[in-house]
């Protein structure tokens, strides 16, 4: 259930991130809301739910934007992978490093891509910015603020809203033996 509502959401973010950010200003940026979302699933999902989240995010953003098929469900597929292994075995509590780690591995990503690509496609890629880089990632850190805030709510009254059903179910026979 929470699964299926955060994919429903993801489709929202994508449709948003594919359709309006395009109007943004270039010093505004256009921040990659469904990366902010599976970094979220990986701290909050188990394995199974989360990498089908990534996927199935990843696929859409791969019809809906992407240029070599294939890519976007591997980047994020390997982006929920490492931040999940990463945030089991930190001793460091997560909310101290949830949104560096955002940046950390949305820059990481941009660069080992960007590398990928010049390799196999040497032509077809823009020069490489280093400032271009370090500016989209900053402002993916000021918009993943917002977006936990908002996605740990969500899935807070998610999994409130399921408990309390679960505990009004009506019980038959006597309950007080």
């Amino acid at each position: 259930m929470v699964t299926l509502c955060f994919l429903l959401f993801g489709f929202i973010l994508i449709a948003i991130q594919t359709t309006f950010f395009h109007y943004f200003p270039n010093w505004l940026g256009q921040p990659d809301l469904a990366f902010v979302l599976v970094v979220f699933a990986a701290y909050r999902f188990s394995w199974f739910p989360g990498l089908l989240l990534a996927f199935l995010i990843g696929w859409l953003m791969d019809v809906t934007s992407g240029i070599f098929l294939g890519t976007y469900p591997l980047l994020f597929l390997m982006v929920f992978s490492i931040v999940k292994f990463l945030g089991q075995n930190s001793a460091v509590k997560e909310t101290a490093f949830q949104i560096p780690l955002v940046g950390v591995s949305y820059f990481i990503v941009q660069c080992f891509f960007y590398l990928f690509f010049s390799l196999t496609q040497p032509g077809l890629l823009p020069p490489w910015s280093w400032s271009r880089i370090v500016q989209e990632t900053l402002i993916l850190l000021v918009a993943a603020i917002p977006c936990f805030v908002f996605f740990n709510w969500l899935y807070e009254k998610i999994i409130t809203r399921r408990k309390a059903s679960k505990s009004l179910k009506r019980r038959t026979g006597n309950q007080f033996r």
